[in-house]
């Protein structure tokens, strides 16, 4: 049955330059989705479009509130929720003080799916309908967080963590069973519904060269999965790397000479690559989640916007929590304005935006069915009240145009403007029936 939502809809068609923007995106003031099957059938002016739907559509109407798509997460860490916002003196100590002692509960099949629920609610409340996410060492912390996506009909990747040393001994596998368990959990998963995997060591300095090629084994069986690691964080770990791979040219040379540069593979980070490493990633096609809130929160350094775009690399926007302080992609596209200003990068103020819809379907590959509402494309839209606390109020109407309206949804919005969530075409969150305080 045909569904059509009546709202000022705004999508991106490219990224938005600061010369371009106009061309880059769509926006219907008082316009209309039109949904079938948990897609997009049709996309336009209500008043063109409201008398062509069947008499049997079921019509909502979200007040002119705004219509994007739904947010796209391109790097985080469900297990690290319970510990978000940890202090650390830095990455290192971070992962040793706290990430690591979470994770170690998720040996446990039950609390590892009460998790997954919590950490599912939390992301459609802030809008989120899509993300690559990081599990644990342990099969059951997947199985639970895909057994949770499965009933949601989300789309979703994930991957078990891979790591075989430099870890709690509760932490680690061997190449071996990590290679069998996680071909187990491909098998079972990848591209279930709406489904798809994540070959996922953690980062170089927890997986032996032995795990990292057979890592690289996985992807050459299983060429449309996904890999999803961290790359170039923080400048001790990048010393670090050196020690552990004294043979190898880089750390981007460590992940590529165990086959794991492609289309797929997903490095979260990516503050301090050399010239010749952005070159690699270009030429391998790989993507890139840019992650604003960790890096600051930990201190690992400002991302560089300006040179992704010279060597043409991907880049979405990436939460990573627990690093990361917040779940909200608003807020994390205000930290990424931040960044990017004291980098003295300059960019459209539309950045942030298209970074968490059709840029972060981009960096995972999935721009031919979510990232904007073209007709085909899969229906995850999020519903947005750009005056939902009193302060967006009273700013919103001193707004001069639409680019100065949704820039101040950026750097003022977070999880209280998302007022619904949808995924596939089915209502999957709506703030009337959660608690607001």
């Amino acid at each position: 049955m045909q569904q059509a939502h009546l709202a000022n809809i705004l999508h991106f068609l490219s990224e938005p330059s600061a010369s371009e923007e106009e061309r880059s995106y769509e926006y219907f003031e008082k316009g209309l989705l039109v949904v079938e099957e948990g897609k997009v059938l049709a996309l336009g002016y209500a008043k063109d479009l409201i008398d062509t739907l069947p008499s049997s559509t079921t019509v909502y109407d979200h007040k002119e509130r705004l219509l994007l798509p739904g947010f796209i997460d391109t790097h985080v860490h469900f297990p690290q929720l319970e510990m978000i916002a940890s202090p650390g003196a830095d990455l290192l100590n971070w992962l040793n003080e706290y990430a690591f002692v979470a994770e170690e509960k998720y040996a446990n099949a039950n609390y590892a799916s009460e998790q997954s629920d919590r950490f599912l609610d939390e992301l459609l409340r802030v809008g989120t309908t899509t993300a690559l996410v990081f599990g644990t060492v342990h099969p059951e912390s997947v199985h639970s967080f895909f057994t949770s996506c499965k009933k949601k009909n989300l789309r979703m990747v994930c991957g078990k963590v891979m790591m075989d040393r430099n870890a709690p001994t509760a932490l680690l596998d061997t190449p071996q069973t990590s290679y069998d368990e996680s071909k187990q959990l491909i098998e079972t998963w990848h591209h279930k519904d709406r489904l798809r995997y994540a070959v996922t060591p953690r980062f170089a300095p927890t997986s032996s060269e032995h795990q990292l090629e057979l890592a690289g084994q996985l992807l050459k069986e299983y060429p449309d999965v996904y890999l999803h690691t961290h790359l170039s964080e923080s400048v001790s770990e990048i010393a670090w790397v050196r020690e552990l791979y004294p043979k190898r040219d880089n750390y981007v040379d460590v992940y590529d000479k165990a086959g794991l540069l492609r289309p797929k593979s997903i490095f979260a980070h990516c503050i301090h690559l050399a010239d010749n490493e952005w070159k690699r990633l270009a030429e391998t096609n790989c993507g890139v989640a840019f992650c604003p809130t960790s890096n600051l929160f930990l201190g690992s350094g400002l991302f560089s916007m300006k040179k992704a775009k010279l060597f043409s690399v991907k880049v979405g926007l990436g939460t990573d929590v627990g690093g990361g302080s917040s779940l909200s992609l608003l807020q994390t596209a205000n930290e990424a304005y931040k960044v990017l200003k004291i980098r003295n990068e300059q960019h459209s103020p539309l950045l942030g935006l298209y970074l968490a819809t059709l840029g972060g379907a981009k960096t995972l590959d999935l721009e031919n069915i979510i990232g904007n509402f073209m007709a085909g494309k899969e229906a995850d839209f999020v519903i947005i009240d750009t005056a939902s606390t009193k302060l967006m109020e009273h700013r919103i109407t001193h707004c001069e145009s639409l680019v100065e309206q949704l820039f101040v949804l950026t750097m003022l919005g977070d999880d209280r403007a998302v007022t619904q969530t949808w995924s596939g075409g089915v209502k999957v969150y709506d703030c009337a029936n959660d608690i607001q305080i």
